[in-house]
């Protein structure tokens, strides 16, 4: 019966992670540029009571083997990166990027993050920044002077003077693109790092090799289904019923053994 309890508690483990999982994924619905995460199971060792091909009674040979099982555990969280609605605003410092593209962030210690996020402003000094700070690579600086602001869907940014009827070029946005994204380490604040798993960023103009176009006083929302989250908190909260109805009832035969033994 050990077994059975060990098996099951398991299970409770996974699926408490399951919807830990889901309850983040609900929180940020509204989170700017937020990529789901799924979790990855897997199932345990497996005990053999009995090898296929091994010759029983009157030379039988059994054609599969007896195994059981000893649960599941949590291995991975995959990240979807898939693109989410696109909504018009009225700042034009926001950017939403329709591809595959992220952001460049230049952080206070002169690393590199990279973020789907283009919640951006002015900081002191007229540069784009995020609003933790951080500044949006190549560093791009508008003039106190300027009355306009217009962003191409090619990463280029144009700035209208007082007295002036030509737009001036202040600068080039570019982005980065990953091999595999999905590989990317979160580390809050909507900002990822580059991994061994990710690959090394590209950093290509926008629009080029999939890198996706740059929509000006727009943003990206939240990737997160709510339906789809909601059924699957359904479906982690019912296994979970039934992974303690487990432990109950290997709970009721030890009892039943332990009276018997005791009779």
């Amino acid at each position: 019966m050990d077994k059975t309890l060990l098996t099951a508690a398991t299970g409770l483990s996974a699926q408490q992670r399951y919807v830990e999982i889901i309850a983040n994924n609900l929180a940020n619905a509204n989170t700017t540029g937020y990529k789901r995460v799924r979790p990855e199971f897997h199932d345990l060792l497996y005990e053999t009571l009995r090898p296929a091909g091994n010759t029983q009674f009157f030379g039988s040979e059994p054609s599969n083997e007896v195994q059981i099982g000893a649960g599941t555990e949590l291995v991975g969280t995959a990240r979807h990166f898939h693109q989410g609605d696109v909504e018009a605003t009225n700042n034009p410092f926001d950017m939403a990027i329709n591809g595959e593209g992220f952001f460049i962030l230049r952080r206070p210690d002169n690393t590199f993050a990279y973020t789907r996020d283009g919640s951006f402003q002015l900081d002191r000094d007229g540069q784009i920044v995020t609003n933790q700070g951080f500044v949006l690579e190549p560093g791009i600086t508008i003039p106190d002077t300027a009355i306009e602001v217009k962003l191409s869907r090619d990463g280029v940014v144009e700035v209208f003077s007082e007295g002036s009827t030509d737009a001036e070029v202040v600068g080039q946005l570019e982005l980065a693109r990953f091999i595999n994204p999905a590989g990317l380490k979160a580390i809050g604040e909507n900002t990822f790092l580059e991994t061994s798993a990710s690959g090394e960023a590209t950093f290509e103009q926008p629009g080029a090799n999939n890198t996706g176009l740059v929509l000006q006083a727009h943003l990206e929302t939240s990737n997160v289904d709510l339906v789809e989250e909601m059924v699957g908190m359904i479906l982690a909260q019912r296994t979970f019923e039934l992974n303690s109805k487990s432990i109950r009832a290997a709970e009721e035969m030890m009892q039943t053994a332990t009276n018997l033994k005791r009779g």
